[in-house]
């Protein structure tokens, strides 16, 4: 399996707090199935200013610990942007965490608000696309306006957009309502990968084979490969070329 969304990087948003629980956290994922992974932090501007520099240099002292500890992973940086204005300043100045290369597009990750989505998000949408960069909209299932209207999701379909669902939202950690929104939307395929959005070991641990079980069980094996892997694989396998 191949997890592109987790907060791993110690000690720089609200995920792993240091070192060590950063390489527990990386040790449960690979003991669990996973052979990459695209750590993401958060790029919220105002709260965590993760920046291209700040990742990049937080991400070679993780990699050299886990190089140090030979731990068997294959590692890539991108962030969990934020939507806001902001974007459009960073992408005039070539400064977007972004995933790879796939299909002449490259891809990033995108979060709308948890209460839910601002007026002109479609017209940042639009803005992306245009410069060739697909919208990954992290976890639909657990934003409020889609709870309340999941129909609110097709507008972002239509534009082209892929979506990540949370693999603890499709196992019911996040209620009833996540999960039945989360299943419901990967049956009307509109979601194309799931991933982790580790934070911590306790409550939001690099679990990915509970819902890998779970969509084989309602939807069988090869939806859970395309969910699990083969679609994560082609939207970063270029980040991890050496």
């Amino acid at each position: 399996m191949i997890d592109i969304h987790c907060h791993i990087l110690p000690g720089i948003d609200d995920g792993a707090k240091d070192m060590i629980e950063a390489l527990a956290l990386i040790n449960l994922a690979v003991a669990d199935g996973v052979t990459r992974i695209v750590v993401t932090p958060h790029l919220h501007f105002g709260r965590f200013n993760n920046y291209l520099s700040v990742i990049a240099s937080s991400f070679l002292a993780l990699q050299q610990a886990v190089d140090n500890e030979k731990i068997q992973v294959e590692l890539a940086y991108a962030a969990e942007v934020r939507l806001d204005s902001e974007i459009l300043s960073l992408l005039s100045r070539q400064q977007l965490p972004l995933y790879g290369n796939y299909n002449n597009q490259q891809f990033m990750l995108l979060e709308f608000p948890h209460s839910h989505i601002p007026a002109g998000s479609d017209v940042l949408v639009k803005h992306l696309l245009k410069q060739n960069i697909t919208p990954v909209i992290a976890h639909p299932e657990r934003n409020r306006d889609l709870l309340r209207s999941p129909d609110n999701i097709k507008a972002f379909v239509r534009l082209g957009c892929w979506f990540q669902a949370t693999a603890s939202s499709i196992t019911g950690h996040f209620g009833e309502e996540c999960q039945a929104l989360s299943l419901s939307y990967i049956e009307q395929g509109f979601i194309n990968i799931v991933a982790s959005d580790a934070h911590n070991l306790k409550r939001r641990p690099p679990i990915l084979s509970e819902a890998r079980s779970k969509v084989i069980e309602l939807f069988g094996e090869e939806k859970a490969q395309e969910l699990f892997y083969d679609n994560a694989y082609d939207i970063t396998d270029s980040m991890f070329e050496r």
